[in-house]
């Protein structure tokens, strides 16, 4: 059969978009394997289906956010090469520039939720140096390609798309002008969309939730994230020990949960302070800097702040930096 120029040329079309689609930066998820399961599971959203589908349509496959998510910093370097990355003079300073800017609003959030200021800033400062790292990725296109493209975690990622539109939907925000991480994190405290939904809170009362732009709501955010995973105002966070004698692996780094009493812990080797209660659960945590090792009980503020990331050297890091930039703001 003789081909005319018109047929000819969808043919052509045709094999030039299969030929790139779903590996590419620039192919939209319409027709997707995984993107049709989930607008199935979608239907209980209230969202239509033509709504949804030129969601997909507009969301972009990045290659470059599936090579980050293999190599996260946790994964690659011990305490020493981790610390270094974010207790550093900059920050330091910076932080205490974004607590005397914010003073009013960080003494609000600690009457309010019984979060420390300098634990609030710290946070802030780890996880975009105080705004000015938010990310540089749609959410749309993070969300979608982790979704869809990184089986590992896909169902934790599509439940997060889901929750972008929603947060979209409730804040009455274009959900394709919103920037994130390569892992779908926003604003200045980089909440996922859960945790927006979750945990957000309007701290200015100007009748909308705004951490991209307004760091008043995400002090208050921050804040109310660590109440709501149990926060326990004035407790300790962590203790360094000494060991007796060395411990079985299975004693060392095995969790966040902070499971034995103080008292099973003295018992068997470490040292405890004398000055907490000796039915306080704790966690020990060794911490390596190349060959050398410490050690600590970590207790249930240690717990909370893994909540917002699950690593020990993640939480040792918003410690450390905390009580840097409390120290500088005193010292000034």
């Amino acid at each position: 059969m003789k081909l005319s120029w018109k047929m000819l040329a969808t043919v052509t079309l045709s094999v030039c978009v299969n030929s790139v689609a779903f590996g590419s930066n620039t192919v939209g998820y319409s027709g997707h394997p995984e993107a049709e399961k989930w607008l199935k599971e979608m239907e209980a959203e209230a969202f239509s289906d033509s709504y949804l589908r030129s969601i997909l349509a507009a969301a972009k496959k990045k290659d470059s956010i599936l090579k980050a998510m293999n190599r996260p910093a946790e994964k690659r370097l011990d305490w020493g090469g981790y610390r270094k990355l974010f207790i550093q003079p900059k920050r330091i300073t910076r932080g205490v520039d974004f607590w005397n800017k914010h003073a009013e609003t960080l003494h609000r959030a600690e009457q309010v939720y019984g979060v420390p200021a300098e634990v609030i800033v710290s946070i802030i400062g780890i996880e975009t140096h105080y705004g000015r790292n938010t990310g540089n990725f749609r959410a749309l296109d993070a969300l979608a390609t982790l979704g869809f493209d990184y089986p590992r975690r896909a169902t934790f990622f599509q439940n997060q798309l889901k929750d972008l539109l929603v947060l979209a939907r409730n804040e009455n925000i274009d959900v394709t002008q919103l920037k994130s991480s390569y892992a779908g994190a926003m604003g200045y405290g980089q909440f996922m969309p859960s945790s927006f939904l979750a945990y957000a809170v309007d701290f200015d009362r100007d009748g909308k939730k705004d951490l991209w732009k307004n760091p008043v709501d995400a002090i208050g955010s921050v804040a109310n994230y660590f109440v709501q995973h149990g926060w326990e105002p004035n407790g300790v966070v962590v203790s360094a020990v000494a060991l007796e004698h060395a411990l079985p692996d299975d004693f060392v780094n095995t969790g966040e949960k902070p499971g034995r009493p103080l008292s099973e812990w003295k018992a068997s080797g470490v040292s405890v302070d004398q000055s907490h209660e000796v039915h306080l659960p704790a966690v020990l945590l060794r911490m390596k800097d190349q060959d050398k090792a410490s050690y600590w009980l970590g207790y249930n503020n240690y717990y909370v702040i893994t909540r917002y990331n699950r690593s020990r050297l993640y939480a040792m890091a918003v410690l450390l930096l905390s009580e840097e930039i409390k120290a500088k703001k005193l010292s000034n």
